[in-house]
C-alpha cells in the first residue's frame, strides 16, 4: 500500500510511538531512517531504548544528513523517519541549504512507493527564541512541517499521547 503520513508533536507528546504503530500496521519488510547524531550518553542510552522497542524486525538505516537518498534506497518497503526536526538540525550545523533539501525530501517522499511515515517536532507553540541561530532552526523546521504536510497524505497532532488528525 502506498501512503504518506506526518505524525507531529511536542517533546514527549507520544508522536513516535504513534508513529511506529502506523508503520508496523503495513507491510513489511519495514525500514527505520534515523536522522539522529550520537553526542553523548544520556543519546546512545535513547538510541538503544527505540531500538529495542522496534526490535529485530526493523532494519535499521542511519542518515544524518542525506535522508532524500536514504528513502530512495527503501524502494518498496514501509520506511518510517525519526525525526525531520533532528535532521533539520543537522542541515543547520552542517551549513546545507534547507530549502534545497526540503525540495529533495518533498520529492523523495512523493516518488516513495511504499507507506512512508514521518514524524517531526511542533516546534513553532513555544516562546520566540532569543538567538538568530534558534530563530533560524525554529524557520527551518515550521517552513520544513508544511512542506511535508503540503505532500503527505495523512497529518496527525499528538499531544498526551491522543492523536489528533489535521489532514486525511
Amino acid at each position: 500500500m502506498t501512503s504518506s503520513l506526518l505524525v507531529l508533536g511536542g517533546a514527549r507528546s507520544g508522536k513516535s510511538r504513534h508513529a511506529q504503530a502506523a508503520a508496523e500496521a503495513q507491510p513489511g519488510p519495514h525500514v527505520f531512517i534515523a536522522t539522529a547524531e550520537i553526542w553523548d550518553a544520556e543519546m546512545v542510552d535513547r538510541i538503544a531504548r527505540h531500538q529495542a522497542d522496534r526490535g529485530p524486525e526493523w532494519e535499521t538505516v542511519e542518515a544524518p544528513i542525506d535522508l532524500p537518498a536514504a528513502i530512495a534506497a527503501a524502494r518498496g518497503k514501509t520506511v518510517l523517519v525519526d525525526c525531520l526536526t533532528l535532521w533539520a538540525s543537522n542541515l543547520l550545523l552542517a551549513d546545507r541549504d534547507g530549502n534545497a533539501a526540503a525540495d529533495a525530501l518533498c520529492a523523495a517522499i512523493a516518488a516513495h512507493d511504499g507507506a512512508i511515515i514521518l514524524v517531526a517536532n511542533e516546534v513553532g507553540l513555544g516562546i520566540v527564541p532569543d538567538n538568530a541561530l534558534a530563530r533560524r532552526f525554529r524557520d527551518l523546521a515550521g517552513t520544513l512541517n508544511q512542506r511535508v504536510a503540503a505532500v503527505t497524505d495523512r497529518v496527525v497532532f499528538v499531544a498526551a499521547g491522543l492523536p489528533l488528525a489535521l489532514k486525511g
